[in-house]
This record gives C-alpha cells, structure tokens and sequence, in this order.
C-alpha cells in the first residue's frame, strides 16, 4: 500500500468552506480504482494548514488513475482554488508498523 501525504495551506477565512467542499470533493477520489481510504486533519497550531492522508493501493492508482481521471477534475474545481501555495504531495510506503 502507498501512503499520499499533502501538507494543505488554506487562504485565510475559507477554512469552514474548505471542510465543506472536502465533503463533498471526497465521493469523487473514493470512486477510483485503488483507493483504500483517506483522512483529512487539521493542524491545532496553525489556523488554515491540514494535512490530507490517502492510502492507494499502487502509485500509479493515485498518480495516472486519480489524476487522469474524470473525478480528478471536478475534486480540483472543488478545492485547488483553496490552497495558497499548492500543496506539495509525497508518496510512501511503509517500512514498520506496530498497533496496539
């Protein structure tokens, strides 16, 4: 499994619209095929920054089959115009996990 991380800035004031339109963005990235989940976290000590977790199960799901898709565009007319600046997003794959 592959682990998208996006650190998200959020212009000043839009975050409750932000949240909002997350909602409804999320039903166009689950749609795809090799999506496995994803979270959205807000940063307790800076207003306006989340972090975006999605789990895929390759990298070419997210970055040919998400990103070339139909869905891909309407979840960017749905929130890139939030972001000041554009997010930077990595790729990771687990080395060790330990639950309890």
């Amino acid at each position: 499994m592959i682990h998208e991380v996006a650190i998200l800035n959020v212009k000043m004031g839009l975050e409750d619209k932000f949240e909002q339109d997350f909602v409804l963005a999320s039903r166009f990235i689950s749609a795809i095929v090799g999506y496995k989940g994803h979270t959205l976290r807000k940063c307790m000590e800076e207003p306006g920054k989340y972090i975006l977790l999605v789990d895929w199960e390759t990298l070419t799901d997210h970055t040919v089959g998400f990103r070339s898709s139909p869905e891909y565009l309407e979840w960017k007319s749905l929130l890139h115009h939030y972001y000041d600046p554009f997010p930077t997003i990595e790729h990771y794959e687990t080395v060790f996990a330990k639950r309890n």
